[in-house]
């Protein structure tokens, strides 16, 4: 099996430093496209992504023959026409242009052109969201930032619109935190909650659950305002709900439950979890199935949640999502499910015994047991 070229090679290689090289000379004569080129591959093999974004950002300020809103108008004539003539096919954009935003956060964070800075970002964004690069200003002039904020969200492209939540949040992935307070955006999502956009209202809702880590009732409070007002539709409020209390419904939290129309003190009743063994190796598919029954046409949100239950063992948990449906009063629902046994992303799966358990809005419902091994070399 051929490996998985990795992340930082498909977005920062050699052949997209040349190409960022080509498009610098085509719009500026005076910059060097071979020496830029050379002198930023030659760096790329030690580092990794985000070094490899700085790299590429230094490279464009040294062999820029100008400074300033100068140089900002250069990087900006270096863009394709569109993002899509760039050859980006989603909203996010291209790696290939990540240096450029970090360009700007790392030599235009001057209080003398800040407006020149935030148009540049806002240009940038749709060929490669700039969020991260508005986490410095955000953290050096944090009233002007929110200021550009607001004319962000206002704007007529949505990628702009929604680097307005995005920017903001309050934990940003992979990027610095802003020391300000988690609802410092709140104004902002009251605009952009109701966008056409789902680019925008999946922002609203991640940055909603960064606020829920710490200020659960606040985004219940909020998310309950908003169905009042009636400006979001429907299925689109109920997306952003789900979103932001994602984390909160894994946690068995009652209101979560409840604001999605889920009671969790319904009267359901699970039958004991089916395996189809109890000894699996690593690699193979746990399969599993239960039945749900209800005197009453009952809604339910269905979780199912692995433990590792060995003594001195990390107690933390797997909880993910299973189903989402109504019990018709008389008639089971059955469920079932393969679950891979593998270790996945920031989540290893160790030999063990473990436990898996039922959660039906909120409440966990008695376990199974169930043991994994080593897969013989």
């Amino acid at each position: 099996m051929r490996s998985q070229v990795p992340m930082k090679e498909r977005a920062l290689s050699p052949e997209r430093i040349a190409r960022i090289g080509r498009e610098m000379q085509a719009a500026c004569p005076g910059f060097d496209g071979a020496s830029f080129t050379a002198e930023v591959i030659a760096d790329l093999p030690r580092l990794e992504l985000k070094a490899r974004i700085a790299r590429t950002a230094a490279g464009l300020h040294q062999h820029l023959p100008v400074t300033g809103p100068a140089a900002l108008d250069t990087v900006l004539r270096s863009l394709p026409a569109t993002p899509e003539a760039a050859g980006a096919d989603t909203d996010f954009g291209l790696y290939l242009y990540a240096p450029h935003s970090a360009y700007v956060a790392a030599h235009h964070l001057h209080p003398d052109h800040l407006d020149e800075a935030f148009a540049a970002l806002a240009a940038l964004t749709p060929y490669f969201s700039a969020e991260d690069a508005v986490r410095a200003f955000l953290t050096a002039y944090p009233e002007q930032t929110l200021t550009a904020a607001a004319t962000w969200a206002a704007a007529s492209d949505h990628r702009v619109r929604r680097l307005a939540s995005e920017a903001l949040r309050p934990h940003l992935p992979w990027s610095a935190g802003t020391g300000l307070p988690v609802d410092t955006a709140l104004p902002l999502l009251d605009r952009l909650y109701a966008d056409s956009s789902r680019f925008v209202t999946r922002s609203v809702a991640n940055h909603l659950r960064d606020i829920a880590r710490t200020e659960p009732e606040l985004v219940l409070a909020t998310l309950t305002r908003w169905c009042t007002e009636g400006r979001a539709a429907v299925k689109e409020l109920s997306f952003i709900t789900r979103e932001a209390l994602k984390s909160r419904l894994k946690d068995g939290w009652a209101p979560a439950y409840t604001i999605l129309g889920y009671d969790p003190e319904a009267d359901v009743s699970v039958s004991p979890l089916r395996l189809d063994r109890t000894d699996y190796q690593l690699g193979d598919s746990l399969a599993f199935e239960a039945d749900l029954t209800a005197p009453a046409d009952t809604p339910v949100h269905v979780m199912y949640v692995l433990t590792r239950t060995d003594p001195g063992a990390r107690t933390g948990e797997k909880v993910a999502h299973l189903a989402r449906a109504t019990i018709k009063a008389a008639a089971p629902l059955h469920l079932a499910k393969a679950h891979h046994l593998k270790s996945a992303g920031t989540t290893a799966l160790p030999p063990g015994t473990y436990r898996l358990a039922l959660q039906v809005n909120g409440r966990r419902h008695p376990p199974a047991m169930f043991r994994v091994t080593h897969r013989p070399a």
